[in-house]
């Protein structure tokens, strides 16, 4: 089988972290990017060879013959983009997050359903490295049944807001979660896809500034209560705009031991464990100490080259999973369902907050 042939829009942005997997894989291979800034995306593409170079989105799905188009541009474009992919059955990797309206998930859900391409949302959190291995801790049943979870996205992104200025709308002055899929996207995972059957959500004001001395008329913080199916709970909490390093951790309960995070780069130590009769009491264990026993496959095969790469190595490690599951006729690992169920608590957030924080019931997909 030949090479799936690749394009990218927004080329000049995030998605050229994506580069590593085609560099490490022999089953795909970038032939188009897409991007309106002509001089940012010869930039990005400075010393690949053998790349069309379009300004124009239409224009590439129409004349590059692609079998896969990665979309990475700003998230309000998310839906209209892949939809015009998916009519034209190319497959679509597309950034977080999925939607920024549950009327877009709709559509994005009915564009799905009459193509005969597959869809997948890149949530990398999922693929990072510690955070598989605590999948695979659950998995093997070390944490007993997992009942509770905490995600906290807490990133000062506001030197962004005048070099990508879609983000003021978007995501720092819609109140509520308008950015939660780094934080979700693993828990639910953890909790084996259980989707969450209701949110609420509450604000802590707007108090901070951007860096030209604006206010930023969203929330500072935003908090996400979740009910799930199963009647399990998780805590959500974002925060894009107060001064402070950069922050993604999660908490895990189980009826048999816990979890928690404390995201540094290239650093395990910061990760602790303890599990009921492996543990000392009251003293956690690093991570590290089960990383040999439930490092997941997709790691151990290519982790070593995937880690010298964005994000610890999940940028590479997810575009492997992807480009696997297309070139193999098998099904993406984070499907259109998956991706609605990230990015659709968030979206309801957005309502319950103007409702005075009221339980919300989030809609199932599959039921549209």
């Amino acid at each position: 089988m030949e090479k799936l042939r690749v394009g990218i829009v927004g080329a000049a942005g995030r998605p050229s972290a994506f580069l590593a997997a085609f560099k490490m894989s022999d089953k795909a291979v970038l032939t188009a990017a897409c991007d309106l800034n002509e001089d940012a995306l010869n930039r990005a593409l400075s010393g690949i060879d053998g790349v069309e170079r379009y300004n124009d989105y239409i224009e590439m799905l129409e004349k590059a013959n692609l079998d896969i188009v990665i979309i990475g541009t700003p998230m309000h474009l998310h839906v209209s983009q892949s939809i015009e992919a998916l009519k034209r059955n190319i497959h679509v990797f597309c950034e977080v997050t999925a939607a920024v309206s549950i009327e877009e998930c709709r559509m994005l859900l009915k564009a799905c359903k009459e193509s005969r391409a597959q869809y997948m949302m890149g949530e990398n959190c999922n693929y990072m490295k510690p955070y598989m291995i605590i999948r695979e801790m659950i998995m093997d049943g070390a944490f007993g049944s997992v009942f509770y979870a905490e995600g906290e996205y807490l990133h000062d992104c506001r030197n962004l807001l005048y070099k990508t200025p879609w983000r003021r709308k978007y995501q720092y002055e819609t109140r509520g979660v308008t950015y939660g899929t780094h934080s979700l996207g693993p828990i639910l995972s953890w909790m084996d896809w259980d989707r969450v059957e209701s949110v609420c959500c509450a604000g802590s004001g707007s108090d901070n500034f951007d860096l030209q001395g604006k206010r930023i008329d969203g929330d500072n913080t935003a908090l996400m209560l979740c009910k799930t199916v199963k009647g399990n709970l998780i805590k959500i909490r974002t925060d894009l705009s107060s001064p402070r390093p950069y922050s993604l951790n999660y908490v895990l309960q189980g009826t048999k031991g816990a979890f928690e995070s404390s995201y540094v780069s290239k650093n395990q130590n910061y990760h602790h464990v303890w599990l009921e009769g492996e543990s000392d009491p009251g003293k956690w264990d690093e991570l590290i100490k089960y990383e040999e026993k439930y490092t997941p496959k997709i790691w151990r095969d290519i982790g070593a080259q995937a880690e010298a790469y964005g994000h610890g190595g999940s940028d590479a490690v997810i575009m492997t999973e992807f480009i696997n599951a297309i070139y193999d006729g098998k099904e993406v690992p984070i499907d259109i369902y998956k991706s609605l169920d990230m990015t659709l608590p968030g979206l309801v957030s957005q309502q319950s907050i103007l409702q005075g924080g009221v339980w919300l019931s989030v809609p199932d997909p599959r039921e549209w």
